[in-house]
Formats: C-alpha cells, sequence, structure tokens
C-alpha cells in the first residue's frame, strides 16, 4: 500500500517507475495473448515452487492439529511452542516468497 500523500496532482498508482514499466509489459502482453482481467500467465517452475510449499504448509496445519489433538485438553508449554515452531517454519517460505517478473530470478530464501 502506498503512503497517502496530500500534496497537489495525482496520487501515486505505484511504488516505482520499475512497477509502473512491469504493469504497462503485462498489460500488453496481455492483451497479445487475449487474456482477460481474470488470468494470468504464470511460469510452470513458478507454480510448481508455489504448490510445493502450499502442500507443505498444509501437512504442517494438519500436523498441528493432531499433535494438538493428541495432547489433550491441555497441552503443555513445550509441546504447543514446538507446534508453534513447526508451523511458522512451514508458513514462512510463502510468507517470504517474491513472485517474479519473466527472465527475473525470484528471491527463494533457502
Amino acid at each position: 500500500m502506498l503512503p497517502e500523500r496530500s500534496g497537489p496532482g495525482r496520487p501515486k498508482e505505484f511504488c516505482s517507475q520499475r512497477c509502473r514499466q512491469w504493469d504497462w509489459v503485462s498489460r500488453q502482453r496481455a492483451q497479445e495473448l487475449e487474456l482477460s482481467e481474470g488470468e494470468l500467465v504464470i511460469a510452470r517452475e513458478e507454480l510448481d515452487r508455489l504448490h510445493d510449499d502450499l502442500y507443505v504448509l498444509a501437512c504442517a496445519v494438519d500436523d498441528t492439529e493432531r499433535d494438538l489433538a493428541a495432547s489433550g485438553a491441555s497441552p503443555t508449554t513445550t509441546e504447543l511452542r514446538a507446534t508453534l515452531d513447526w508451523l511458522l517454519a512451514a508458513a514462512r517460505p510463502l510468507r517470504d516468497r517474491e513472485l517474479s517478473a519473466p527472465g527475473h530470478t525470484p528471491n527463494i530464501p533457502s
């Protein structure tokens, strides 16, 4: 989200000239491919990585639910901390994901 601007002129739509340029390029490419507003082109490799990270998160949620159910009505602080750490570790790759523009190597944390 861009910060509020109180001065004269049009409000900013983009955070940088680079983002403005990528928006223009993407709109031109969408016209060439005759894509509707709701369609998107994404590299297979990028989509596969996203699916992998979502699968890991889904498994972590399932494991967390199972572990909490197995610990009974009053899990210990240690059990809760271990469960939370596992869930956060599975969620971080999605939080840190940066989808890349075509021809740009994405920032993929190891």
